[in-house]
């Protein structure tokens, strides 16, 4: 299956990007100028912007010129019971039973019932920037101590759409259909 002109174009986006030809904070050419120079129709060249601000590369609101982004930055909080300094957003509220790998990081029976919270934090400029899963049984409390697991692991469908990300079931290891 050939791949879809608007991703063809942002990698090649990609690729002047990191060659030096627009550099952090400068305009792109606008949707026409891009769509004469790529050869396709404008709404092409807006699917490409979008994808590209979606990962993050780009910055700026559909309808108005688009800069390359800053580079997401690192950050660590020193005390993980202050709130997150910028927007957050919760998308999961849903209790669930605990599955067998849950349950065992857990310390709980398998399919127990814990009350699940997913919350989004984002950065300065509205990307995301962290991703929180909490999980607990009972009321929850306050705590003095806490376990924080980091890593990578695939969303699914559904998460994918939450975070505003384009999907491709067919090219991506990070989506779970």
């Amino acid at each position: 299956m050939a791949e879809a002109a608007y991703r063809r174009i942002a990698a090649d986006i990609r690729r002047r990007i990191r060659a030096g030809e627009w550099t952090v904070g400068q305009p792109l050419p606008s949707r026409r100028e891009m769509g004469i120079e790529y050869r396709v129709h404008e709404q092409t060249i807006r699917l490409t912007y979008d994808l590209l601000r979606r990962s993050g590369v780009l910055d700026g609101e559909k309808g108005r010129h688009v800069t390359v982004a800053h580079p997401p930055a690192v950050r660590t909080l020193t005390n993980a019971d202050l709130p997150w300094p910028y927007s957050t957003e919760t998308t999961d509220t849903r209790p669930r039973p605990a599955t067998e790998e849950l349950a065992a990081r857990l310390g709980v029976r398998p399919g127990v019932m814990l009350h699940h919270e997913t919350v989004e934090c984002l950065d300065p400029g509205g990307h995301s920037a962290m991703i929180v899963s909490s999980w607990w049984r009972g009321q929850r409390r306050p705590h003095t101590s806490h376990v924080v697991e980091v890593g990578t692991a695939p969303l699914t469908t559904e998460q994918a759409h939450a975070l505003g990300l384009l999907v491709d079931m067919s090219s991506s290891p990070w989506i779970d259909g």
